[in-house]
């Protein structure tokens, strides 16, 4: 994970600014996201996997203002970003460390992850599955909002195309849209919606399920069971 690290401390910056360029429908794929992250009191303890400069923390805490957030990321400059956006915030603590190896600190009753774990080698998300389902508190939730790979070399074809007509109308820097691009051919490691639902299930999630889907954007959703659950 070192050369995503370096990849993101070097773009941190600029990070916020060019989202809304470089992700299609962003508002609709974060609104999603942020919609199933549900919790029945409005204290809940959410760690945000992955979370870059705090974009879905931020839905998130407005959503559950009394929410106390776990930021955790590997990239000490993306973190920075998010340490201003929370500036004044005493219920938002940022945790630097490679989740893919290391322990998730503490228990939580909301684990969220936006544009992350699609990083990851596929067994590196099976066993991240697996850690967040053990981090949940009975009747947690955890959502992710990723990238998915498409299922036939057509539709993949398809999907990239669409991508790239959106990134086409971006008023970036050509510069900067570029090395974005290169992100998205050397750093993603998509998997097929299919496979991950089927791991959310293997960790031990119930009722998993797509609650969006922007051609290769997704909203996946799952909870840990507790007593009188369907």
């Amino acid at each position: 994970m070192e050369h995503v690290k370096r990849a993101f401390d070097a773009v941190a910056a600029h990070y916020d600014a060019q989202r809304k360029y470089i992700i299609p429908d962003m508002d609709d794929f974060y609104g999603a996201a942020a919609w199933a992250a549900d919790w029945p009191g409005n204290d809940p303890l959410v760690l945000d996997i992955g979370a870059g400069t705090g974009l879905l923390s931020a839905l998130i805490l407005g959503k559950f203002p009394l929410a106390t957030l776990t930021l955790l990321d590997i990239s000490e400059g993306m973190l920075e970003v998010a340490r201003k956006r929370f500036l004044g915030c005493p219920r938002v603590r940022f945790v630097v460390a490679d989740y893919s190896r290391a322990d998730l600190p503490g228990k939580y009753d909301i684990v969220c992850s936006a544009l992350s774990i699609h990083h990851l080698e596929h067994e590196d998300k099976r066993q991240l599955f697996r850690k967040i389902y053990q981090a949940l508190s009975p009747g947690g939730i955890f959502v992710n909002a990723d990238q998915v790979k498409a299922p036939s070399d057509w539709l993949s074809r398809k999907y990239r195309e669409y991508w790239d007509s959106y990134l086409a109308l971006a008023p970036i820097d050509p510069g900067e849209l570029e090395a974005a691009r290169v992100r998205r051919e050397t750093l993603d490691k998509n998997a097929l919606l299919l496979d991950q639902v089927r791991w959310l299930a293997e960790a031990g999630f119930s009722g998993v399920d797509v609650v969006y889907k922007n051609r290769t954007f997704c909203v996946f959703v799952g909870k840990k069971g507790e007593e009188g659950d369907d």
